[in-house]
């Protein structure tokens, strides 16, 4: 089950939860509820709001396939010193080749702002 982080601004606290996708935390009595946690002498309604964390990346590898499906770009370098793009798209070049602009990677494409 996934743990969230929830910060309330009227007492200045964060409590970590652990609660299904589903759940929708939208207040401090709730939150207390879902934590098993004395409220004290803050209000019940007061409005908390969920802080976003980073997970630490997981130790499973992931293929050339998924990275080239979340936009990543993978370079391999091979024996004869080349590099070559495993995530290619559309009309990128396969092997790179430092003397032409053109095979390299279209990163202007994948990453916005």
């Amino acid at each position: 089950m996934p743990r969230y982080d929830y910060y309330c601004d009227a007492n200045g606290q964060s409590v970590e939860v652990k609660h299904g996708i589903s759940v929708k935390i939208e207040n401090w009595g709730q939150l207390c509820e879902q934590a098993g946690t004395d409220p004290g002498d803050t209000m019940l309604d007061s409005i908390v709001r969920k802080i976003i964390t980073v997970a630490p990346m997981s130790n499973t590898p992931k293929g050339d396939s998924w990275l080239k499906n979340q936009g990543f770009t993978k370079l391999v370098k091979r024996n004869d010193g080349t590099y070559e793009n495993v995530t290619r798209t559309g009309t990128e070049k396969r092997f790179l080749d430092p003397k032409d602009p053109t095979s390299m990677p279209h990163l202007h494409k994948k990453i916005s702002d």
